[in-house]
């Protein structure tokens, strides 16, 4: 077990970030910078690549082992007797699924963003399936043939022709934060099923405007139902955390602290 990997800028009570992915914290930075005027935001790097291991070996990832790290990160940062506040997205939505399920006692309020439990839903089986046939494309085919079908599964649309490509070489996956979850977090991350965090800690589950009418925002809506949780609508879509970072960090703010019309 590795020392766990993380980054802290701000003051303020303890947030504790997810990234999604592979949980490379890559362009984290502007939304980061957003937040740490009310937070101390400690961004997660559940596999150290930001942190030195970037090209080193990688095992096919697990949601438990993610959530445990996040556990070792906050008895390492959360001042005792306090709790914390979580936002995961994407995969690290999922993490913080479990992290409230199994780790409950040290946490505040949990946001997950747009996380891809699709195996919740009334045809989860075939969402799964579809997940694995991603992961699929991308050993045959390499990254491009691989994100095309992923956006048309995220759409629920035809994908149509995928673009040719080649394998990735395994120096080369090793070195690609997006080759690496391809590999080795999507498939068991999509296959994770939550079940209902305690009643001490808040749960949100959110989704991002843009991603309305597609598969992520119908999986967050089912989740809402099935564990009774509150839910939130962000700016963005699903990479809403890179592509609006300012406007989700004050939606994110406003859900936390309960703050103005948002809230």
């Amino acid at each position: 077990m590795t020392d766990p990997s993380y980054d802290i800028t701000g003051r303020g009570p303890v947030l504790l970030l997810l990234p999604g992915g592979a949980g490379h914290p890559m362009g984290l930075g502007p939304m980061t910078e957003a937040l740490s005027g009310h937070f101390t935001v400690v961004t997660h790097d559940p596999l150290g690549l930001a942190h030195g291991r970037l090209g080193e070996p990688v095992a096919d990832q697990r949601v438990q082992d993610w959530s445990d790290g996040a556990r070792r990160v906050l008895d390492e940062t959360l001042p005792e007797g306090e709790t914390a506040y979580v936002l995961g997205t994407s995969a690290g939505a999922v993490a913080a699924l479990d992290l409230a399920t199994r780790h409950a006692e040290r946490l505040r309020h949990v946001v997950a963003h747009e996380p891809p439990c699709v195996g919740v839903l009334l045809d989860g089986a075939r969402q799964q399936a579809a997940f694995r046939e991603v992961c699929e494309v991308y050993r045959a085919k390499g990254l491009a043939a691989a994100g095309a079908l992923m956006t048309a599964v995220l759409e629920e649309r035809d994908a149509g022709d995928l673009p040719e490509g080649r394998p990735l070489a395994r120096e080369e996956e090793l070195r690609t934060p997006m080759a690496l979850a391809l590999a080795h977090v999507i498939g068991p991350f999509t296959s994770y099923v939550p079940d209902a965090c305690p009643a001490r800690t808040r749960l949100t589950v959110a989704a991002g405007a843009d991603s309305r009418g597609q598969l992520l925002y119908r999986t967050a809506e089912f989740l809402v139902k099935r564990l009774q949780a509150d839910f939130a609508e962000f700016p963005g879509g699903h990479l809403g955390i890179l592509e609006r970072p300012v406007d989700f960090a004050d939606r994110l703010t406003r859900t936390l602290l309960g703050t103005g019309p948002w809230s």
